[in-house]
């Protein structure tokens, strides 16, 4: 069985319910089941949660997954705060040796002390911006994509523990343009996109 653990970023705060993460979870558990050969782990940040359990659950997974809301160009500050501890508690327990340089070459090799290549990670993210604002240039992105541009160094951090990505899902427009048949449609493109990704 392929083991997945997923990180339920969603969160109340201001006008936000955090209830599309929270639905996005539940596709997941629909999806991750025993019957198709999954064992599925999951986090909810909104939840207590011990921090050398949440390392063992990194160490143990084959495919972490990321589920989370854009808040001004970044991760919201419950996920920052759980990284940062989660990530530095990992240090030399199974997610990463050291930056990886050795003493007679300091300027080379940063990066390179992942413990976890044999991990993959996925991202989804949810956005009040449509996916145009990425993708033509004279919009707010300048034409950069989510990956390449706001999540660059997320995507490094997860590189540094030596894990490997997955294609992203980015739900985007979600605030201003959503309706019952909308969300539906996302289902079924998401569902699509775990299927392709992760069935194999």
């Amino acid at each position: 069985m392929k083991k997945v653990f997923i990180i339920d970023g969603g969160k109340k705060f201001a006008h936000s319910g955090g209830n599309l993460n929270k639905t996005i979870v539940e596709w997941d558990k629909s999806f991750f089941t025993s019957e198709n050969d999954f064992e599925l782990k999951i986090t909810n940040l909104e939840e207590p949660y011990d921090t050398e359990n949440e390392v063992d659950k990194f160490i143990w997974a084959d495919v972490v997954i990321y589920h989370f809301p854009i808040w001004w160009m970044y991760i919201p500050f419950s996920l920052k705060s759980y990284l940062d501890h989660v990530l530095t508690a990992g240090h030399r327990k199974g997610m990463y040796y050291s930056d990886g340089r050795k003493a007679d070459n300091p300027e080379r090799n940063y990066g390179t002390g992942g413990l976890m290549q044999d991990t993959k990670y996925m991202v989804t993210t949810t956005w009040n911006a449509p996916a145009t604002a990425f993708t033509i240039p004279e919009e707010f992105f300048e034409g950069r994509s989510v990956d390449d541009g706001v999540l660059f160094p997320f995507h490094k951090m997860n590189a540094f523990c030596g894990m490997s990505a997955l294609e992203s899902f980015h739900f985007h427009d979600v605030e201003k343009n959503m309706d019952e048949a909308r969300l539906e449609l996302l289902k079924t493109n998401y569902l699509e996109h775990l299927n392709q990704s992760l069935k194999s």
